[in-house]
């Protein structure tokens, strides 16, 4: 069997690796931090298939032989396969974890939310115009992150004492350059910002998110146990708001970097819908989310030759969802241009089948309130810094920028 192709930790060019994991075929084996060796699949049509085929599991406890048998356990997948929630679930205990918060993500409950954004949105571009014009700002620090928190605090009623340490903790597990030991500090600092959370709320409980899960645990331990409650906030708090943050700052990079797609939109020629959805497709805001597990053997076919491949049952899948937003196959040879006239971005940034982001509509609302706010705000907007000093968070998995340094120019 061929040697495996070993993924950098720190993701520092991963539309690179991704160029060179489809020169291997529609799927092929890779190597992860801590040589976890997994497969990727880069052809579009066969990701999606897999997502949604019942074959492949999320639950590393039935169906990772190598996790039954206690390996990886104090490596930097500790906060991706060890908590139980969503993420995690299989069959029958994902659709109950699931349909115990899926009511609060309901259209109409997040339209309601649109009010809220917007206000918040408002204040921090009021704060940022009080920045000296011409002065340096990273804006990733001082606006795509603290927005999406913010939003995220407020649904799930976080005190304010508590969320320096939430978004710190969101950041540490994104990082997959991080050792054993830091892992085991994350997987501890976990146990201890949820169960401080998960006191104060039952102490003082609001109308939010955190109170009604809380809640659901003490009135029928059967439907979440007190591991199950933490990991369901670990998992709602971190996927609501690393994508979004990414999501912004993946645009503003894009069209900044794209003087001519920015003309598009700034003229009303293409509408920010279409900019989101380029974004998602182009620079989704996870490039690839571990683990998948085949439940059985599964055959692969793709790319139109007739070699098969066979994912083995137990054997790891790792989501590649950058790699297959810019298959030619899927959107031809310009796959790899950003071009918000494209006419069909169908990407996968938010999943497909049964674990399809909960939360998809409130990042679009975010951003599509965030962006054109920003750039009618400052219309001079510029990145202060040459692109290729623009560097990569530390990650394969979380698929932005560790910092957006622009000059802020207000309108007059």
């Amino acid at each position: 069997m061929e040697q495996p192709f070993v993924l950098d930790p720190a993701g520092r060019d991963v539309n690179g690796e991704a160029e060179r994991l489809r020169e291997l075929g529609p799927a092929a084996r890779v190597e992860l931090p801590g040589g976890i060796v997994a497969w990727t699949v880069s052809e579009f049509d066969l990701l999606k298939k897999l997502l949604a085929d019942p074959r492949v599991s999320r639950d590393p406890r039935q169906h990772w032989p190598a996790w039954q048998r206690g390996e990886h356990h104090d490596s930097w997948i500790q906060p991706w396969t060890a908590p139980v929630n969503m993420l995690t679930s299989y069959g029958v205990e994902h659709r109950r974890l699931r349909k115990l918060v899926a009511p609060a993500f309901t259209g109409r409950r997040t339209e309601a939310m649109r009010e809220e954004v917007e206000r918040i949105t408002a204040a921090m571009l009021d704060a940022l115009a009080e920045v000296p014009p011409g002065e340096t700002v990273d804006l990733r620090t001082a606006y795509a992150f603290p927005l999406p928190m913010l939003v995220i605090c407020g649904l799930f009623g976080i005190p304010e004492e508590s969320r320096s340490g939430l978004s710190d903790l969101v950041e540490r597990i994104m990082d997959t350059t991080t050792t054993p030991e830091e892992a085991d500090r994350t997987m501890r600092d976990i146990a201890s910002v949820f169960d401080g959370l998960i006191a104060h709320k039952r102490e003082h409980p609001g109308d939010d998110l955190a109170t009604m899960l809380v809640s659901t645990r003490d009135e029928d331990g059967d439907r979440l146990t007190e591991a199950e409650l933490r990991a369901t906030l670990l998992l709602l708090m971190s996927a609501g708001h690393e994508t979004t943050v990414n999501l912004i700052g993946n645009a503003v990079h894009a069209l900044l970097t794209h003087p001519d797609q920015l003309a598009l939109v700034r003229n009303g020629e293409v509408p920010w819908e279409d900019v989101i959805e380029e974004t998602l497709r182009w620079a989704p805001s996870v490039s690839s989310i571990p683990l998948r597990y085949a439940t059985e053997d599964i055959e692969l076919t793709g790319g139109g030759g007739t070699r098969r491949l066979t994912i083995r049952k137990g054997e790891p899948i790792l989501a590649t969802f950058g790699a297959v937003g810019r298959d030619p196959r899927r959107h031809g040879p310009d796959a790899a241009v950003f071009d918000i006239r494209r006419e069909d971005p169908e990407h996968l940034a938010f999943g497909h089948g049964v674990h399809f982001c909960l939360g998809a509509p409130l990042a679009r609302i975010e951003a599509r309130t965030a962006l054109p706010a920003l750039f009618a705000r400052f219309p001079d907007l510029a990145l202060a810094v040459p692109p290729g000093e623009i560097a990569h968070l530390p990650s394969f998995i979380a698929n932005g920028h560790a910092s957006l340094p622009v000059r802020l120019t207000p309108a007059r």
